[in-house]
């Protein structure tokens, strides 16, 4: 690993210490200002030529400001003649809006991925992404990771009994089968109508959930909008002891306000996007990614396989 070289934007730089303390490496130093008129200014400060760089950098919000600054950061690193650059996404910030479903409207996930492909990455590592069709849209290699595994464990050693796995809608019937596979649960669904943006309305349930212990699991909870009706449903139709398990909590607008309304024994979230103290909520748990990812980076760095992480 004495070839590694790890940098951080100021998305999370905690996150880039604890992978830096899991892969044995210092994190290096740049900085990433602002000039007074809030253009992003970059100065890498170490030597990286002819190193394999990996910059960590999810694109949460503020979103573009983040993504400016990865974008800046790889033109920098590529400029100073690195042998080769990995984007660490944790959280791949515009994953959702990765189809046309509305005349006139952008395919702006796919716009990023030739962002970053034009800056000079070479590889774009991230987790748990929104929806699978997205590594199409790289001509770079992507590896996705997915958080089953923690959460699996996270779950699995506290031993629930009775356990049903339910999805908030139809879209994540194929993560709610993996963590049902994982935890050797039931498995059910949400059937829910979008009315906006930021609410939703569930509609029934498909499934046996009376008398069950559950856990809703998602990849992102934003405004909280199907989780709260998803709860509602659940507490109509018997369901007993309710947890929530979420990759990435991006939390904007009204979540909080309906996360702390919600009667559910134990929000779980990672660590992909930091949360701020004014977020925390008691029932809130957040695990650490740094393993998963410092096992991807080491496995990357030593052209080793990483087809078991993915599991």
């Amino acid at each position: 690993m004495e070839k590694v070289i790890v940098f951080t934007g100021n998305a999370h730089p905690r996150l880039a210490e604890d992978i830096c303390k899991y892969i044995g490496v210092p994190l290096s130093n740049g900085e990433v200002l602002r000039f007074s008129d809030g253009e992003t200014r970059v100065k890498i400060q170490d030597n990286v030529r002819g190193k394999d760089v990996f910059i960590i950098q999810p694109t949460s919000c503020p979103a573009n400001e983040h993504l400016m600054e990865l974008l800046v950061m790889i033109d920098a690193i590529k400029r100073s003649s690195a042998k080769r650059i990995t984007a660490v996404l944790p959280y791949f910030g515009y994953a959702r809006q990765d189809r046309k479903d509305q005349p006139r409207v952008p395919i702006t996930a796919k716009l990023v991925a030739n962002l970053l492909d034009r800056a000079g990455a070479d590889r774009v590592l991230t987790i748990d992404l929104h929806a699978g069709q997205i590594q199409g849209f790289f001509d770079i290699p992507l590896d996705n990771l997915y958080a089953v595994k923690i959460f699996g464990q996270y779950f699995g050693d506290k031993g629930i009994k009775n356990l049903v796995i339910v999805s908030p809608d139809v879209g994540g019937i194929k993560m709610a089968r993996a963590y049902a596979k994982k935890l050797g649960a039931g498995l059910a669904i949400v059937d829910k109508r979008r009315i906006s943006d930021t609410q939703a309305e569930a509609m029934h349930i498909m499934g046996e959930v009376e008398g069950k212990n559950v856990i809703i699991v998602d990849d992102i909870i934003a405004t909280a909008g199907s989780i709260s009706e998803a709860v509602g449903a659940l507490r109509k139709n018997g369901a007993k002891d309710i947890y929530v398990a979420a990759t990435h909590p991006v939390l904007s607008g009204p979540a909080i306000e309906r996360l702390a309304k919600i009667n559910v024994k134990e929000l779980v979230f990672t660590d992909t996007i930091p949360i701020s103290k004014e977020k925390m909520l008691p029932m809130m748990t957040q695990l650490s990614v740094a393993p998963l990812l410092g096992e991807a980076i080491k496995r990357i760095r030593k052209e080793e396989s990483i087809s078991e992480l993915f599991e």
